[in-house]
Order: structure tokens, then C-alpha cells, then sequence
């Protein structure tokens, strides 16, 4: 990560490939639902993404991704309107419970920056809403203002950009 925050692609590229498997086993254990489980994957990914540079080498990794995972998680839910119903296992417990089978290195993994990879499968429309939406953090509202369309056109075509980068394997 140290590398990724000096501008190394490959590095970041590395490090965002092989920490998907463990936000996904994160996820799964915070009590998401397998059908929400990418949505916290990629809102994680996103937000890794834009506050990379907060992240103190000094400490270890893993603590850092999991209040991200946590954030991500209850957002989800929240927007599900699942939250209520559901009960919110603590950081400690997710940390130490965790599967250890996610800690493990990958052993391909390609090059290149996987935030661009997700976004190039986007139309121009998508990725704008989604840059504004989970990387700049605007509301439906504003995004839906910015770009002449309605709330629930904005929800429907970031749907479909979540869909999409799921079709072609990206998680």
C-alpha cells in the first residue's frame, strides 16, 4: 500500500485484488446478504480508492479495511432499508473471525489500476453518476440535477453500472 500511495499502479493494482476476497469475507460476516455483498465490495473498493492517502503505513492494513468494510456495510443496508431489521456484529469480532483463506495471496493477479478497469466497462452516462455518486459522495439529488435526470433514473443507471461490472467479473 506504502508503493500504491507513491503513485505505483502495479502496486496498487496488487494490494486492491488481493484484499477483495477478504472484504467479501468481511461482508459475509458483518451479515450482508449474498445479493448486497458485491454492492459493499465495490462502494469498499470506491472508497479505498479516494482516501488511499489517509492510510498510515506505520500500522497494519487489515484494521483500516475493516471500518471501511463496516462504513460500506451499514450504508448498504441502510439504503436497503435492511438496517433495521438487522443486527451489527462489532469491528473486534469481524476482525478475529474472519477467513483466513481471504488473507492469502493471489497468485495471478494482472496489472493495471482496477477502479479504471471497472469504470472503462461503464457508459460515458454511468460512469459520470457513479464518479459523482461513490467517489465525489454527492447525493441522488445532485447528481440527478447535474445530469437533467430524475432520483429514480439515477438509481436505476447506477443499478445497471453495478450490474454490468459484476457481468464481466469484476468483485
Amino acid at each position: 500500500m506504502r508503493q500504491a500511495q507513491d503513485g505505483d499502479q502495479a502496486a496498487y493494482s496488487t494490494v486492491l485484488r488481493a484484499i477483495m476476497p477478504t472484504i467479501r469475507a468481511m461482508a459475509k460476516r458483518r451479515g450482508i446478504d449474498e445479493t448486497m455483498v458485491e454492492d459493499v465490495v465495490q462502494e469498499t473498493l470506491m472508497t479505498i480508492h479516494r482516501v488511499r492517502h489517509t492510510y498510515d503505513p506505520a500500522r497494519p492494513m487489515m484494521p483500516w479495511i475493516a471500518a471501511i468494510v463496516s462504513s460500506r456495510s451499514i450504508d448498504v443496508l441502510r439504503r436497503s432499508g435492511r438496517l433495521r431489521h438487522r443486527e451489527i456484529m462489532n469491528d473486534q469480532a469481524v476482525e478475529t473471525a474472519a477467513d483466513p483463506a481471504a488473507y492469502e495471496p493471489i497468485a495471478a493477479i494482472e496489472t493495471g489500476n482496477i477502479l479504471g478497469q471497472m469504470l472503462n466497462l461503464l457508459t460515458e452516462r454511468q460512469r459520470g453518476l457513479v464518479e459523482k455518486v461513490k467517489l465525489q459522495e454527492k447525493s441522488l439529488e445532485e447528481a440527478a440535477l447535474e445530469n437533467r435526470m430524475s432520483v429514480p433514473a439515477v438509481k436505476m443507471a447506477l443499478q445497471r453500472a453495478y450490474a454490468r461490472m459484476r457481468q464481466y467479473g469484476i468483485r
